[in-house]
């Protein structure tokens, strides 16, 4: 069993546990406010184990199936089997660590924010994709083809609007934030792939 499909289902796990104690939900979810008074940092990693309903939870889970099985196996293949699953795991638990910190500083004394969700982490799988193959067609919206690079660059572009100009509860920081970070300790653990990503761009570029 690969460790994108036991992620898949503690998650799946988890959040349906938590849509039934709601305490145990506010106790695991991002919180600033909480993690800065009362140091409960934890949460920066428990809340992308949590969703707000079911249609968000089976969304997350059905694109983290898709770019989490290509990804793991594509560290199997550059590090080998012992480190491959390592470094796929550092991959998606830091990213939704480090998806939080930038929500956690801007609203650390925001007694009324709060968010959940494997988005982050998700969209560090995503980049990583869009590391390896940049030019594959992505369909937005299940329906619109659109080469991966350029999808990234709108999702990047869409995410720093919305999170300044949006009215919704989406933790678009932390959509942009997880998008950067899996793209960059990507590179970080094979420098090489990065000098594969720019001749992909160059090389096979559709023009």
């Amino acid at each position: 069993m690969s460790l994108t499909l036991i992620i898949v289902i503690l998650t799946s796990l988890i959040s349906y546990n938590c849509f039934q104690d709601r305490g145990r939900f506010a106790n695991l979810l991002h919180s600033p406010y909480q993690e800065k008074r009362s140091k409960q940092y934890y949460r920066w990693l428990t809340s992308g184990f949590l969703h707000g309903s079911m249609g968000h939870l089976l969304i997350n889970m059905f694109v983290l199936f898709m770019f989490g099985e290509f990804t793991e196996y594509r560290f199997l293949d550059i590090f080998g089997e012992i480190k491959g699953r390592i470094f796929f795991l550092l991959l998606y638990l830091l990213t939704i660590i480090f998806a939080n910190i930038p929500t956690y500083l801007m609203h650390k004394d925001n007694p009324h924010f709060s968010s959940v969700g494997a988005s982050g982490g998700v969209s560090g799988l995503v980049f990583v994709f869009i590391l390896f193959y940049p030019w594959e067609m992505l369909y937005l919206f299940f329906v619109i083809p659109c080469p991966a690079i350029i999808a990234g660059i709108l999702y990047l572009v869409y995410s720093s609007w919305a999170a300044k100009n949006g009215t919704d509860r989406i933790d678009h920081v932390a959509h942009f934030g997880g998008a950067v970070f899996g793209f960059l300790f990507t590179i970080m653990l094979k420098p090489e792939i990065f000098e594969h990503f720019l001749s992909a761009l160059v090389n096979t570029a559709p023009f």
